[in-house]
């Protein structure tokens, strides 16, 4: 009798112990379970390079292309292979003596200024010389790049004297990292420039809200006569703004005169955004002031850029701390609108603006029926590393 009763607590025991062991499981394989890896597991899945991301056919020095394979590199803590991710493919492009292919300095396209930011977290973290061989050239643009009357950097050669909120990220974030760490403290102020210029320019007095352009000669069809303004609120230009100005503050000096009013500028764009927020879905049109008007739709990078940079804002003690609640309720919309489950098993990213710009050949009109007619694609780069970046801020 004695051993039956013996045998029945143990078999208990041993029930009790197995079932306490599934949550500790669960627990260690957390990770796996954030958002963050599981869109960076859906990327790297489909494509063993960015090289031939989304339909690409050969590896290219593009700003998009670098922003998703640095935001998949921040997962490096994780797992070593979310960082050789993004050095593969930049070794794919850079030469032993830092030389790019085609990166052609003489186009002075603002664009190419961003992908050197990868060079600057590769140097520092592998040391290798190469990386740092590379970095001059960019700088060398930038000093000799074309300028506005009121200094700022035109958007490329091929469009004069316009300054797009795009260019500001483009640029912004390389400079001021090369300033601290190269004891080149004049960029800093350059750079402060470059941002206020841009929201002096393009801001709305009526909504807070920024426009996407501003063309100092008004010679563009696109550009209002009086204000050169161009006539739309983009999602994803204000979305490069807000995230230009969060990542320049982590190199700006504490006491850089400018940097209070960075900080001002942040809020009160984040403040105007915030009303033309969706107030159903809790997420961002494609054209920012025009709600559910016929043909614009819940547009998912520039959503993904605002929480990132609400996010980071707070948590860095530039915003208010109840910037951390508001950005991961919209982290909770985003998902709920913009990420679904694909046919081969792993996450997708939908309604992501493929490229908006402005002038050129087909001539882009900035009116209200070319930012919602541009193409719509799905897993963007554009859109998936802002998502990246807006999970790892929130730890999601």
């Amino acid at each position: 009798m004695m051993q039956k009763i013996l045998m029945t607590i143990t078999a208990i025991l041993t029930l009790f112990i197995l079932s306490c062991s599934a949550p500790v499981k669960k627990e260690e394989n957390k990770t796996t379970e954030k958002w963050s890896i599981k869109m960076a597991e859906a990327v790297m899945h489909r494509y063993d390079t960015l090289a031939y991301y989304n339909g690409r056919t050969r590896a290219g020095w593009s700003y998009d292309v670098s922003l998703l394979g640095a935001a998949i590199y921040k997962l490096g803590d994780v797992d070593q292979k979310y960082s050789d991710y993004l050095k593969i493919f930049i070794d794919m492009l850079v030469d032993k003596n830092g030389n790019i292919e085609r990166y052609d300095m003489e186009k002075y396209n603002i664009d190419l200024i961003r992908p050197a930011t990868c060079l600057q977290i590769l140097a520092n973290d592998t040391g290798e010389e190469k990386y740092k061989k590379a970095i001059p050239q960019f700088i060398e643009q930038m000093e000799k790049h074309p300028k506005t009357e009121t200094g700022g950097f035109w958007h490329k050669k091929r469009y004069p004297w316009q300054i797009w909120l795009d260019g500001v990220y483009m640029a912004a974030p390389f400079l001021s990292q090369y300033a601290t760490e190269n004891n080149q403290p004049q960029w800093h102020s350059v750079v402060t420039h470059e941002i206020l210029l841009a929201y002096e320019k393009t801001v709305d007095p009526e909504t807070g809200l920024l426009y996407h352009a501003w063309d100092e000669s008004k010679e563009q069809r696109w550009s209002n006569p009086n204000t050169g303004q161009s006539p739309h609120f983009w999602s994803r230009a204000m979305g490069w703004y807000v995230m230009a100005i969060v990542d320049v503050l982590d190199f700006l000096p504490e006491d850089h005169p400018d940097r209070p009013a960075l900080i001002e500028t942040l809020n009160k764009t984040l403040e105007a955004l915030l009303k033309v927020r969706d107030p159903e879905k809790g997420v961002w049109h494609q054209v920012l002031d025009m709600g559910r008007a016929e043909g614009n739709y819940l547009e998912g990078s520039g959503t993904a850029m605002y929480i990132y940079a609400m996010a980071k804002g707070a948590k860095k003690g530039y915003l208010a701390k109840s910037y951390l609640d508001i950005a991961n309720a919209a982290f909770n919309d985003m998902v709920d609108t913009f990420i679904i489950t694909d046919e081969d098993g792993l996450i997708s990213m939908v309604n992501i603006c493929g490229s908006c710009g402005l002038g050129g050949n087909p001539y882009r009109d900035g009116s209200y029926d070319y930012y919602i007619n541009e193409k719509i694609v799905k897993n963007d780069t554009k859109g998936v590393g802002p998502f990246i970046l807006a999970a790892i801020e929130l730890n999601r």
